[in-house]
């Protein structure tokens, strides 16, 4: 059995995969394997992976249709053979010791069931330290990305994976990963920081708040933020502070145009997706 298992769900990119897979290639630490897949409708995907082979990478390739991150990554884990699962988007990369360090983190006396390790590019650095249900649940534990995550695959599995009806592309347009680590959490198992393992990924240009574009795509992504709120019935100040906080901030910076109307979409996306996601579980009587 491989320690490691890499699971990439990838649509629409190709160059950006050879950096990856570059990056990969340099690993330090050699027992994972990588499963791709692939939500692209043609075969252009064929020659990056047998490129990346030739780099003496061990590749499964896998096909998944409709487009769906979440539901893509669970196909990867339920065919997955390693104790451990990564989640790399098709864009990241990471430096030469990165999966060395994530399994030096594993082995520790405190035996983790997860592993968050450090986004370089984000300016947010946390000591290492242990997420807590308490802390994570009200939104104050280290940020916790799908790129940065690695969880033991058996914990993952029990678990069900991710939630497909979060992320890109679906109504509740994020909160995919948080929500996997909350239900971690909620189990008492322990998750690490480990910010000396280091992960890159781009952070995109921030939109001009002015576009509807770009309040569109915040609503979208606060949806994924209410559900949780509902999902996993936090506190009431927890989602009164959500949903205040992104008119305050504005506010209090005398930003009285377009940041405060971003900051509406993303107060409105939160009660929506709180209230949408409420109904939803009380018409089915599902907690989860």
């Amino acid at each position: 059995m491989r320690k490691l298992s890499l699971i990439l769900a990838t649509v629409g990119r190709t160059n950006e995969l050879n950096r990856l897979f570059d990056s990969l290639a340099a690993q330090t630490f050699h027992d994972f394997d990588i499963i791709v897949v692939d939500q692209n409708s043609d075969q252009r995907l064929k020659p990056i992976v047998n490129r990346a082979r030739c780099l003496g990478l061990v590749i499964r390739h896998l096909h998944h249709h409709p487009p769906n991150l979440a539901l893509a990554r669970n196909a990867g884990i339920q065919i997955a053979n390693g104790q451990w699962l990564g989640f790399p988007d098709d864009d990241c990369w990471y430096e030469p010791d990165t999966l060395e360090r994530i399994i030096n983190r594993t082995e520790l006396i405190d035996k983790p069931q997860g592993v968050i390790c450090q986004w370089a590019e984000q300016n947010e650095t946390h000591p290492p330290g242990l997420l807590s249900w308490e802390r994570s649940s009200r939104f104050r534990d280290f940020p916790v990305s799908s790129i940065t995550l690695f969880l033991r695959r058996e914990i993952t599995l029990n678990l069900g994976g991710f939630d497909g009806r979060l992320g890109v592309g679906q109504w509740f347009g994020a909160g995919e990963e948080t929500d996997l680590v909350l239900r971690v959490l909620r189990t008492g198992a322990t998750v690490a920081h480990e910010p000396s393992a280091k992960i890159h990924h781009r952070i995109e240009a921030t939109s001009d708040p002015r576009s509807r574009v770009a309040r569109h795509s915040a609503l979208l992504r606060a949806r994924g933020t209410g559900a949780m709120y509902a999902k996993h019935r936090l506190p009431l100040w927890v989602i009164f502070r959500g949903l205040l906080s992104p008119l305050i901030k504005p506010l209090a910076k005398g930003q009285l145009d377009a940041e405060f109307m971003k900051g509406i979409a993303i107060a409105r996306g939160r009660l929506a997706g709180w209230i949408h996601w409420w109904n939803h579980q009380r018409r089915h009587g599902r907690t989860q």
